[in-house]
């Protein structure tokens, strides 16, 4: 498997992102000499619960930069990794080489094997909800409570909306692919420039870009994907979960609108909670609506 690797001056003077970065290595295949580096943020005490941090298509660990500051200090270690193929994590150059599965495995390898997280409080938007979730369907002992927006854990046996399926044909056959430019469309604040180009650091040119490209095609969309039974087999645990959980979805995300009500009609933990709507957030309620989702989390773990 080959990888590319972004230069560390395209990360330079990123508009208040403060954070040290932190790294860690795993095998790109079961029994493969092949390693990926994965990258992660990793901020507050060392010795705090976590509350782990995950990104969607096509963003990275630097969504968060407006919620990290809240949640370390109200005393919360945060944790916050880039996907593969995404930020500062390697990014395989071949859309092949990019699965559902490995996605999983790989996050699993970085946060399970080698970061040993506990006592997890969980917090995924977008793809972060769909790896993430089944990170808490591999291994729910981990996790203390669950807080989703804007996300999902499709298994194939419901058609698509057609926000969706545009999307999906957007990122298979549009020759320009502005990573930036797509995050400010699924924003309801218009993002500055240099915030634009953050966004766009990760990928120098289209050679980055094979998981950006291939995630959309990889959502379950029908019965016969071959995510489909191990996402029916997570839906199977978290349909018995009983700790805490919360849907924190957005207004304006014409994507995942609805979203929440699998989870609320599913999840044990889900049951008797005042779920939240996050008014004036777009798909990327992180960017629209960081720092009150940051409050919506702090206020969930000191009453939970």
């Amino acid at each position: 498997m080959h990888a590319l690797r972004t230069p560390d001056d395209r990360f330079v003077d990123l508009p208040d992102f403060p954070f040290e970065p932190h790294y860690l290595t795993i095998a790109a295949l079961p029994d493969s000499a092949d390693t990926l580096r994965v990258h992660y943020l990793d901020e507050g005490p060392a010795d705090a619960a976590p509350v782990l941090l995950m990104h969607g298509e096509p963003s990275w660990a630097f969504l968060y930069r407006h919620m990290i500051p809240s949640l370390v200090a109200a005393g919360h270690r945060v944790v916050a990794p880039d996907l593969i193929g995404f930020g500062r994590s390697d990014k395989p150059t071949e859309q092949s080489d990019y699965t559902y599965a490995r996605h999983v495995a790989w996050m699993q390898a970085a946060l399970f094997d080698h970061l040993d997280l506990r006592d997890i409080t969980f917090f995924g938007q977008d793809w972060g909800g769909l790896v993430g979730l089944r990170l808490v369907a591999a291994d729910p002992d981990r996790f203390a409570r669950v807080v989703v927006g804007n996300t999902g854990l499709p298994t194939g046996d419901a058609v698509p909306n057609d926000a969706f399926l545009a999307w999906r044909q957007f990122s298979r056959e549009s020759p320009h692919f502005p990573i930036g430019g797509i995050i400010n469309g699924g924003c309801t604040t218009d993002l500055s420039p240099q915030v634009i180009a953050a966004y766009d650091a990760p990928f120098p040119d289209d050679s980055y870009k094979a998981g950006a490209r291939i995630f959309p095609s990889l959502v379950p969309a029908s019965p016969d994907d071959p995510a489909h039974d191990d996402q029916v087999a997570a839906w199977n645990v978290i349909g018995a979960f009983n700790r805490p959980w919360l849907c924190a979805f957005s207004d304006r995300d014409p994507v995942t609108k609805g979203g929440e009500r699998a989870f609320l009609r599913s999840v044990p933990g889900a049951e008797g909670r005042n779920h939240i709507t996050i008014e004036g957030g777009g798909h990327f309620l992180q960017e629209d609506r960081g720092p009150e989702l940051a409050r919506v989390i702090n206020e969930f773990i000191a009453t939970t």
